[in-house]
């Protein structure tokens, strides 16, 4: 069944979505962590840096917390695959490096990329929202399989500039910072606890189930479901 949507944006999650979580955790967090104590150790002085550590050493409560104990908060975040702020930005920087090297190609499904361009050439503007800080969307959109995406996208999001998530609030700052009333916007996600929080903020929210993620077992609810994008028509409004 083909779900169809008028709408002006279309909000993207990443991992689970347009892309597999499994690349994200078998790729790219180990290639993050074998790099956090270069990072902490060198780069102290990048005002990135220093202010993703000072965020670290408030959470954990150890304002003078050395480069040692931050890098075993970071493992720790990492283990609980925690969406920590300053976790995704020092992942974000290590890994925006690791794309312009060459050291790192990201991942999207098959049936991704020829719908984000069909959408995009229809005049439905695009966006992402995800956990990973604006630096690794941005690396990872610009470092496909495919080449550059980036000129496909109006803007991205992450937990620092919208917020948590699973708050509805997140998604109400999106619709402001991008001029787009709720009911003109459709989020993309996995898990169903965003959903939730995007219909809360009077979005239109579809889950995306792909068999062997991690969330595939739990289903999305009562939200409507896709097991691909081309089972989503998404057309802007002429009117």
């Amino acid at each position: 069944m083909t779900l169809r949507y008028t709408v002006d944006a279309v909000v993207l999650d990443i991992e689970g979505t347009t892309s597999a979580t499994g690349f994200v955790v078998d790729v790219l967090y180990p290639y993050a962590r074998s790099r956090f104590a270069a990072l902490l150790s060198e780069r102290s002085g990048d005002p990135e840096v220093a202010r993703a550590v000072a965020q670290v050493r408030e959470a954990i409560g150890e304002p003078e917390a050395d480069a040692v104990r931050v890098e075993k908060a970071l493992n720790a975040w990492l283990d609980e695959d925690r969406k920590a702020t300053p976790l995704k930005i020092l992942q974000g920087v290590i890994w925006s490096e690791g794309f312009a090297r060459g050291d790192l190609v990201s991942h999207f499904y098959d049936d991704v990329v020829p719908e984000l361009r069909a959408w995009h050439s229809s005049g439905v503007r695009l966006y992402v929202y995800s956990s990973g800080s604006v630096a690794a969307q941005r690396a990872w959109f610009t470092n496909s399989p495919e080449g550059d995406l980036t000129s496909l996208l109006s803007g991205l999001y992450d937990t620092e500039n919208a917020g948590p998530k699973q708050e509805a609030e997140s998604y109400r700052r999106i619709s402001g910072s991008t001029g787009i009333g709720p009911a003109r916007l459709l989020f993309l996600s996995d898990r169903p606890g965003e959903l939730d929080a995007a219909r809360a903020a009077g979005w239109h929210a579809v889950g995306i189930r792909r068999p062997g993620e991690p969330y595939f077992e739990q289903g999305v609810g009562d939200h409507a479901a896709a097991g691909t994008f081309d089972e989503i028509t998404v057309s802007r409004s002429t009117s």
